[in-house]
């Protein structure tokens, strides 16, 4: 197993690994990124978002999409995981905890103070993962959001 920066080269099978995500999350038609999109943001001169993933044997079977994050009361930068995902094959190895680990040391390394994510409510298999990891559910937070029309409303306000 080897965990490295993606590629620009690799952007369609990252964008593969997407929609295989989005097809667990139950929401296969969610997803509007492109290949060039891909190329446009994770792979740009100055990116805001990186990649990670996972290889095994010369295949990437996962990924891990992150950007960062700040937190005004530490006065610190953290790690937001957009994405995390290992192919279902491949699960139960390693892998996604490999994945965690890595950008853990990354926040260490770089003196971040943090690293979330968000996770489904029904996804079970995945908050126990988290939970053995030592994460912890902010349950007192509710999640808000504006796009599509409200977000052109609020913008023309």
């Amino acid at each position: 197993m080897l965990i490295r920066s993606a590629w620009p080269e690799e952007s369609a099978i990252i964008l593969r690994l997407i929609k295989d995500l989005a097809e667990y999350e139950k929401a296969p038609d969610q997803v509007e990124a492109t290949e060039s999109d891909l190329k446009a943001t994770i792979f740009s001169k100055e990116p805001k978002v990186f990649c990670d993933v996972v290889e095994v044997d010369g295949e990437i079977v996962g990924m891990a999409i992150w950007f960062l994050n700040y937190s005004t009361w530490q006065g610190k930068h953290g790690i937001y995981l957009e994405d995390l995902f290992i192919k279902p094959e491949y699960r139960g190895r390693g892998y996604g905890k490999a994945l965690l680990i890595h950008l853990a040391k990354l926040c260490e390394e770089k003196g971040y103070g943090r690293f979330q994510w968000w996770v489904l409510d029904w996804n079970s298999p995945a908050i126990d993962f988290y939970r053995s990891l030592g994460a912890e559910a902010m349950d007192e937070w509710t999640v808000y959001r504006v796009s599509g029309k409200a977000l052109k409303d609020l913008g023309a306000s």
